[in-house]
């Protein structure tokens, strides 16, 4: 039975044979003989790759906006985000896994070609706006920490693409290296960050207690969709789908199952920590802030001139900035990989590697320019926000998706969704965009 014969056995129409991220496919190996623990550590690594997406300089800036102007209301926004978003990279995973296909490829194998358009043409989108939030957070970084102006900032960004390009051809495994010690810089610098701002925990644990002003006071809406939209990222769906085929599993029942099981906990803890990350960002600014009665500080340049004064902390903004270009570099990484494996998938349509990613950083630098030319370090601040608001509006085109395929039984088999499971999911993906088609509806035809 040929290639495309077997996957249309399985319900898909096989249009695409090559693999996901195909020069790294299955290049780290699982022994069988393992323990637990050293399995664990084996397909440690794609979900905190997954990670770093759900705490990129986009949720700073609506993390800021929302603790300084509302305090700690906003906390159980960023808790309900991070719980869909371990049931949505879930799926994705068992998505990648099990079909071994990532899910543009999903996409591209089941849908009419003008379906696929419309949705390769939205997964662009969202991966430049994607990306456009890593760019203007590392520019600022490196204004606040070298004072480089913000141009020059944006275009130094585009050398991270040869740095991401030399490690992976070293191996993925060093990819991964690079991403966990980012990530261990962010947490380290935000536990500080808690430690200067001395938080009270009352209001701050009834901050994890919804309250009616979320569903009623249009401006906490448009920041929590906004908040929404940074930590539930639509372009880690089509990454995880596709970066956890780097594992050389066994392909038997038994050995898809047990990958879905590493590669669950796997992400589900890297999520937690970013649900830390999140939750220290707005935490701070509303200890910092809020509770001084500095109630507008949605701009990160702000934030850190205000921490050292504030705090009584010398070091309180350093580290600050220092997260903040961790977490830009960091981001790049994936949005820049999501972008490979989109075309690829949707497209079937292979180019180099850095060409592609160059590609991805071009279409980010040139509105960054244009917004820092005509209106300086404000309106990135503003545009920061505004590319939140896209992705969450971008997200049910990508979750409906994957949905729809990990429930196909012909599509996979035992492993599809249970009933559980499926409504659990589907409520999350209508939850999500009945919350857009508010915002839409109030962006447009109300003051």
């Amino acid at each position: 039975m040929t290639h495309k014969n077997l996957l249309e056995s399985f319900g898909w129409r096989g249009e695409s044979p090559h693999k996901s991220l195909e020069e790294v496919h299955k290049s780290i190996p699982v022994p069988k003989s393992m323990s637990f623990w050293r399995k664990l550590l084996a397909f440690s690594g794609p979900g905190y790759m997954v990670a770093v997406g759900y705490m990129d300089p986009g949720n700073w800036a609506t993390d800021l906006a929302g603790g300084s102007k509302f305090g700690y209301t906003l906390l159980f926004v960023i808790l309900l985000s991070n719980l869909f978003a371990i049931l949505l990279q879930h799926l994705s995973a068992k998505l990648g896994i099990v079909s071994g296909r990532d899910l543009a490829q999903s996409c591209r194998d089941t849908f009419p070609k003008w379906m696929n358009f419309v949705l390769w043409i939205m997964a662009e989108i969202m991966i430049t706006a994607c990306d456009l939030a890593e760019v203007i957070g590392s520019a600022i970084a490196l204004n606040l920490l070298f004072g480089l102006p913000l141009v020059v900032g944006v275009v130094i960004t585009a050398l991270d693409v040869l740095v991401l390009l030399m490690l992976q051809q070293k191996g993925f495994r060093y990819l991964e290296a690079l991403v966990i010690t980012l990530v261990g810089t962010v947490v380290v610098c935000f536990g500080l960050e808690i430690i200067f701002s001395k938080p009270e925990l009352f209001p701050m644990l009834k901050g994890f207690i919804p309250v009616k002003e979320l569903f009623t006071n249009k401006e906490i809406m448009y920041i929590a969709v906004g908040i929404l939209g940074a930590t539930v990222m639509p372009h880690n769906l089509y990454l995880h789908s596709a970066i956890v085929q780097t594992r050389n599993y066994s392909e038997t029942e038994e050995g898809k199952r047990e990958a879905v099981k590493f590669s669950t906990i796997d992400s589900t803890v890297a999520l937690i920590i970013a649900f830390f990350v999140n939750a220290a960002i707005l935490v701070v600014a509303a200890a910092t802030f809020y509770t001084r009665g500095i109630g507008d500080v949605a701009e990160i340049d702000q934030a850190y001139n205000l921490l050292t004064p504030l705090l009584g902390a010398g070091f309180a903004s350093t580290i600050f900035a220092v997260a903040l270009l961790a977490s830009g570099q960091n981001s790049t990484i994936t949005a820049t990989l999501a972008g490979q494996i989109v075309m690829e998938g949707f497209l079937n349509l292979r180019i180099k590697p850095w060409l592609r990613r160059m590609i991805t950083r071009v279409l980010a630098i040139i509105p960054a320019i244009f917004v820092v030319t005509l209106y300086g370090g404000s309106g990135l601040a503003k545009l920061l926000i505004l590319s939140q608001v896209v992705l969450s509006i971008q997200l049910p085109f990508a979750v409906f998706p994957l949905i729809m395929f990990t429930s196909d039984k012909k599509k996979m088999g035992m492993f599809a969704n249970g009933w559980f499971i499926k409504l659990l999911a589907m409520l999350v993906g209508l939850f999500i965009a009945a919350l857009n088609v508010w915002l839409i509806y109030n962006i447009l035809f109300t003051a």
